[in-house]
């Protein structure tokens, strides 16, 4: 069942300001795409990455062998991709502000995975979260279960739907990725179950499996108003994949 949310006026520039965010990181990262192919095609290489711009455009502005029409048209590139990021910070700036400002944002905050961008879109997006009969109902809503192609009394779960808010999807799903990326290199206190979950999975699908327990503790807290406790965090269920 689809739950269209109910929103204040105040919620709703709220939300204009996130599809704004997310505008602009898409033409950001079309405008690198752009920026790192053609400086191939003049034999410049770049690695993926949007900290990898930068310096490109360095050494970009540094070759006196690029032919002048190349070095202006790259001039245009790098001042619109300055624009963008400085725009991109702006609203940053903003949500900042209106995370630091709500209660309920700054709780889900301290979950691992989520920070003040993806606790500010959780509770901008979120509709009533008592209009959700569990925590499962929740991730489903939101398209962080996966179809279930059960018969026979044999469980055999398939992809995930994507069904629900891609947008909030995505930063939920980029969380978890950074905590497994930091959980391999042996920093902070990582969860057993999420070791034992990487040894079986892989990273991508373990980052799924992540984020649909995010979702579920997130609805919890949104429910209960209670403060994250790193302890009181449940183990994934093997279905999470």
């Amino acid at each position: 069942m689809r739950f269209v949310p109910v929103k204040s006026a105040e919620q709703q520039a709220a939300l204009m300001l996130v599809g704004l965010r997310d505008r602009l990181i898409r033409q950001r990262t079309q405008l690198a795409n752009a920026i790192r192919g053609y400086a191939a095609e003049f034999g410049l290489i770049a690695a993926k990455g949007l900290g990898k711009i930068e310096p490109l455009l360095e050494r970009i502005r540094e070759d006196d062998t690029l032919p002048p029409l190349a070095r202006e048209l790259f001039a245009m590139q790098a001042k619109d991709y300055t624009q963008l990021q400085a725009r991109l910070e702006e609203v940053d700036d903003k949500l900042m502000a209106w995370h630091r400002a709500d209660a309920c944002s700054r709780r889900l905050a301290k979950i691992p995975g989520v920070g003040p961008i993806g606790a500010s879109m959780l509770v901008m997006k979120t509709p009533t979260p008592e209009s959700f009969r569990s925590a499962r109902h929740f991730a489903a809503w939101l398209g962080l279960t996966p179809k279930d192609h059960s018969t026979a009394g044999k469980v055999r779960l398939g992809v995930i739907t994507r069904a629900g808010d891609e947008a909030l999807c995505s930063v939920l799903v980029v969380g978890a990725t950074t905590v497994i990326q930091q959980v391999r290199r042996g920093r902070g206190s990582a969860l057993p179950w999420l070791v034992a979950l990487l040894k079986r999975k892989p990273p991508k699908l373990a980052a799924v499996a992540l984020a649909n327990k995010i979702a579920r503790i997130a609805w919890k807290l949104m429910v209960t108003g209670e403060v994250y406790q790193p302890q009181s965090a449940p183990p994934a269920r093997a279905h999470a994949v």
